[in-house]
């Protein structure tokens, strides 16, 4: 009876688990069926959409495919091809405003280190982009796209791995362009420790992860983890990365360790062959006043193709075959597009304004005015249009200093004193830098110099001549920074002599249409400034100046011409 009663009880435990095994098996294949339906739907629901194709925009039909497509930069080109396509290529840094071709450049110039028969690159090698305003940057180290991460079995991304308790390594954007190029836009915005994780990595060119998961002794980690975390991840690549930022705001440690290269701002001839470029790969007809239209509104080459487009567009809903200077009109209105008023040299004279010479945003030459008055007072000296304080960090210390253009002035002040016996103390002397771009630096100390004396004697200056330079108070002509860019700005701008540092003058210059008259002193400044313009300058004569400028009665205040147009 008991042997009955157990076999019943057996076999119902076995139907209930044959049961259970049946209704799971079923509901696997259920399960499948379903996954497999649901993947059959998601495939066509892809297929559909690769193929929906729209037009390709202009910009990417623009792109450079070759070095001879990247316009503006022959001399960075050049720099870039020795950096990467010898025998030894090295890390690079690009330094430039945006727009003008940084990306496209390290593109072809890997495409030209491939075909080289001295170059390490294989016809594989690989160019992977990152923009760091993007990187995302985990304490954890569980999603690191830059140096590569684990994901550990408690976490989710490790897959199959997780079930097994064995941590999943995953490669990040440096083993990903292992033989190739790790090209990093805007790399000044990287955070700190990513630096420092990528410093390394350029140092031991691989990868090591770690993971309190792992364990050299554990034989059911496969061996591939095995190899990942005791020899690392390979990571021998060339790193290439472009900034808008200047060299002082880049890590020292990066800039050690790479070739900086500087891009030029794009001129508007530049502009002008990217616009017509542009308006024949988009199949428009343009006028040559619209050309030149584009040209005064943009300022690089993405701004150019971007009009470009715009007002192709306007042409072709309006069933017009040529884009006309008054689409570009109305695209740079509605696009708030800012118009370039570049500064044109002429041959008139002027007394109390000279052109002096400037860099901004790093790289980019500019020709600005530099006023001075003189006139009856009590020994005042005014300076406007400058940036008075300058606050700067320089690791934990936040300091100040005032401005050095100010400090121009007053060494100017010590000059016409000290080695020209002019008493300014019965003068009001105003310096002013019009244009509404705060100006800082001791480079205009030159120009400020020559203003005021010619303020003060009313002896003109030509308008087709500039200059740059630090004066001491000694009187020597200190060199300055930029000067390849304000040289290239006032060739652009129409100046026929240029006066520079003599510690600054370099050969190289002599390429642009402009004669470069190196100087050591202000009195050497002085002599041929004035000597150009027909004027003899004698301390006589500057001291007469300010007698009699001390001795005249106020008169009407004559207009900005009448002041200084002779």
């Amino acid at each position: 009876m008991i042997n009955t009663v157990l076999i019943v009880i057996q076999m119902f435990f076995t139907i209930i688990v044959g049961i259970y095994f049946f209704n799971m098996l079923r509901t696997q294949q259920s399960s499948k069926t379903s996954i497999e339906s649901d993947s059959n739907r998601e495939l066509e629901k892809l297929r559909n959409l690769k193929k929906i194709e729209l037009t390709k925009p202009l910009s990417e039909k623009t792109r450079p495919e070759s070095l001879d497509d990247v316009v503006g930069q022959s001399d960075g080109i050049r720099a870039l091809r020795a950096a990467l396509c010898g025998a030894n290529p090295q890390h690079v840094l690009i330094y430039g405003p945006p727009g003008v071709g940084k990306t496209a450049a390290a593109r072809v110039v890997l495409n030209e280190a491939k075909a080289s028969l001295v170059s390490p690159f294989s016809q594989n090698a690989k160019f992977v982009e990152l923009d760091a305003t993007t990187l995302h940057f985990d304490e954890r180290g569980i999603a690191d796209p830059l140096i590569g991460s684990v994901h550990d079995p408690i976490y989710q991304g490790a897959g199959a791995y997780g079930p097994a308790g064995v941590p999943r390594p995953k490669p990040g954007a440096v083993t990903k362009a292992h033989g190739g190029i790790l090209f990093i836009d805007e790399i000044g915005e990287m955070h700190p420790v990513e630096i420092n994780k990528l410093l390394k990595v350029l140092e031991d060119r691989k990868v090591f992860l770690e993971s309190s998961y792992y364990s050299s002794g554990n034989k059911d980690i496969p061996p591939y983890v095995h190899e990942v975390f005791q020899k690392g991840l390979p990571a021998d690549f060339r790193l290439v990365g472009a900034t808008t930022k200047s060299p002082e705001d880049i890590p020292p440690a990066i800039r050690s360790r790479c070739v900086e290269i500087f891009f030029s701002p794009l001129s508007e001839q530049h502009i002008y062959t990217i616009a017509k470029n542009a308006a024949q790969k988009g199949n428009f007809a343009v006028s040559e006043e619209a050309l030149r239209l584009v040209c005064s509104y943009a300022q690089n080459g993405r701004d150019a193709v971007n009009i470009v487009q715009t007002a192709g567009s306007v042409a072709s809903l309006e069933s017009r075959s040529e884009i006309t200077a008054g689409d570009v009109k109305w695209v740079s209105e509605f696009g708030h597009f800012i118009k370039k008023t570049n500064k044109k040299a002429s041959s008139d004279k002027y007394v109390g304004v000279v052109n002096g010479l400037a860099v901004f945003g790093g790289a980019q030459g500019a020709v600005i005015d530099v006023e001075a008055s003189a006139q009856k007072g009590e020994g005042n000296v005014t300076v406007t249009g400058i940036i008075e304080k300058q606050e700067f960090k320089t690791g934990t210390q936040k300091l100040t200093r005032n401005s050095s253009a100010k400090a121009s002035v007053q060494n100017m002040m010590t000059v016409l004193k000290r080695l020209y016996g002019i008493d300014t103390s019965k003068l009001d002397i105003h310096v002013n830098f019009p244009g509404g771009m705060p100006i800082d630096g001791p480079s205009a100390g030159v120009a400020i110099m020559c203003a005021v004396y010619s303020a003060i004697t009313k002896k003109p200056i030509r308008n087709d001549i500039a200059m740059t330079g630090e004066i001491s108070i000694l009187g020597r002509v200190k060199p300055v920074g930029g000067v390849p860019e304000k040289v290239a700005a006032a060739h652009s701008s129409g100046v026929k002599r240029v006066f520079i540092p003599k510690d600054n003058y370099d050969e190289s210059l002599e390429r642009f249409d402009t004669e470069i008259i190196a100087v050591e002193d202000i009195n050497e400044v002085f002599l041929k400034v004035f000597d150009i313009a027909g004027e003899n300058i004698s301390h006589q004569a500057a001291d007469d100046a300010v007698d009699k400028i001390a001795a005249a009665s106020p008169v009407r205040i004559a207009t900005a011409k009448e002041n200084t147009l002779l």
